[in-house]
């Protein structure tokens, strides 16, 4: 290390060259810079030590499909949503997000974080031949599916796709391990027949790239797609975390519910929806 008695020694060196001086100069400004160099060296190396890497934690995210913002009990609903609450109670609520006009634009945005138009989902599902207007996510666009499959995670998805009708934008094609759902843009809650006309509703439900039946009496679209998103969780590998996206079609028209869940309601909406909000 170097002191202002180095200095002074330098200053007083009033018979030695001027040429000499400044190559003295040069290497005290040298050695200084070296002794940083290495000083800042050791700080990361001892840093890098005490760092321990951290376990990835595993993701669900969750969407409600045409959702009032306080249609859920945690902001303010007459309408118990219990599960839902506890979810907001022991982790983050957010408060503003930014949806579109139409559906398919904004889960497009949440699934590659930007403008729609840039995504290539301007509108639904239709190309029309326009750049921003293929009605698809575009490659240069990457999918959370493909952005948490390349950081080392098993991706999963259930419900409603709604932003790729041909098989090389569907799900598995777009980063995902597995899908479960439906391709369009609405679906039966209680008929597994195709709810809308035309490709890709020629099928309703797939698994994977193909078609998938259902013969229940019991069917429920909401408890089929929450049943295979646990499925998916409990058969993946163990050494893996996972990210599992839940697109409901819930609660979208046509605002298919459980005849024991409209009991419960029975008269709270007599008085018309101003007086109840």
């Amino acid at each position: 290390m170097f002191c202002a008695r180095d200095i002074e020694f330098y200053n007083s060196m009033s018979l030695v060259s001027l040429k000499f001086k400044k190559q003295i100069m040069r290497i005290l400004v040298l050695s200084v810079m070296t002794l940083f160099f290495l000083s800042c060296k050791n700080d990361s190396k001892e840093k890098k030590e005490v760092i321990q890497p951290t376990k990835k934690p595993n993701v669900v995210l969750i969407m409600a499909d045409d959702m009032g913002f306080s249609d859920l009990g945690n902001y303010g609903s007459e309408i118990k949503t219990p599960s839902l609450d506890r979810l907001a109670s022991e982790g983050t609520r957010i408060q503003r997000f930014y949806t579109n006009t139409i559906c398919a634009p904004s889960r497009t945005s949440l699934l590659t974080g930007q403008y729609p138009h840039k995504a290539g989902m301007g509108f639904f599902n239709e190309d029309f031949g326009v750049p921003g207007y293929e009605g698809y996510i575009n490659k240069e666009s990457l999918t959370l599916g493909e952005v948490f499959k390349n950081g080392g995670y098993s991706t999963y998805m259930s419900g409603k796709w709604h932003v790729g009708n041909e098989k090389p934008h569907w799900p598995l094609q777009r980063g995902f391990d597995n899908f479960f759902g439906f391709l369009d843009g609405g679906a039966s809650y209680f008929d597994t027949k195709p709810l809308l006309k035309g490709p890709p509703s020629t099928a309703f439900l797939y698994e994977g790239n193909e078609v998938y039946n259902i013969d229940k009496e019991d069917f429920y679209l909401t408890d089929e797609l929450t049943t295979r998103a646990i499925d998916f969780v409990k058969n993946k590998p163990e050494e893996k975390p996972f990210f599992l996206y839940m697109a409901y079609n819930a609660p979208h028209w046509p605002l298919h519910a459980k005849p024991e869940d409209i009991a419960k309601y029975k008269g709270k909406y007599d008085a018309g929806w101003d007086e109840l909000r």
